[in-house]
């Protein structure tokens, strides 16, 4: 087995660290996990009386997280969170900066990808209720964040924010669960058969 190609997991390991090992590598990842979180942010349905949307964003950046580890996922949120407040538009919606009411959930994102790759390091994503666990967990850490911004940015009361920013999301953060279930455990399963 050369050194440059890692044929099987090891305790420890996240997805990423299964390609060889460079700067390029972990450069590449970091700006590809951006930009995945990015194009997803782009996937928004509006929701009633809400100025919060459904969007992929939540599922990419707990993906991030998940797959490239806590640094890294940090990083590449950190890239997301950094060029969208400098104007590119690709937070929800095509929006950027820092004035929107979702603002918070975003900031949330970038603490959660930091959990969920922690997690995902002591083997969080290689067995489905775990990788469920490590999915809500990472969905609340950015309702603790962008709940209590929404209403300080909106002026709504506590009730009005969980109402708005909450209460409508969860069905489809059980079903973000539910799919990061099937998916990076498979993933594990695949890379131990090769």
């Amino acid at each position: 087995m050369s050194t440059a190609t890692v044929t099987s997991a090891r305790p420890g390991q996240v997805l990423a660290d299964l390609v060889p090992a460079s700067r390029v590598r972990d450069a590449a990842l970091v700006l590809g996990g951006a930009a995945l979180t990015g194009l997803a942010a782009q996937i928004a349905v509006p929701v009633p009386g809400s100025p919060v949307p459904v969007t992929g964003q939540t599922f990419a950046a707990l993906l991030v997280g998940t797959t490239l580890g806590a640094r890294r996922g940090f990083a590449s949120l950190a890239v997301y969170v950094l060029v969208g407040m400098a104007g590119v538009p690709w937070f929800a919606e095509g929006k950027s900066g820092m004035s929107m009411p979702s603002f918070g959930y975003i900031l949330g994102m970038l603490l959660a990808s930091v959990v969920v790759g922690a997690l995902a390091r002591r083997g969080a994503d290689r067995s489905a209720w775990r990788m469920a666990g490590t999915m809500l967990l990472g969905s609340a850490i950015i309702y603790a964040v962008g709940v209590p911004y929404l209403a300080l940015a909106t002026g709504m009361s506590a009730s009005a924010a969980i109402a708005a920013g909450l209460t409508p999301f969860l069905i489809g953060d059980a079903l973000k669960a539910a799919l990061a279930m099937g998916l990076l455990p498979t993933a594990w399963k695949l890379v131990d058969k090769r």
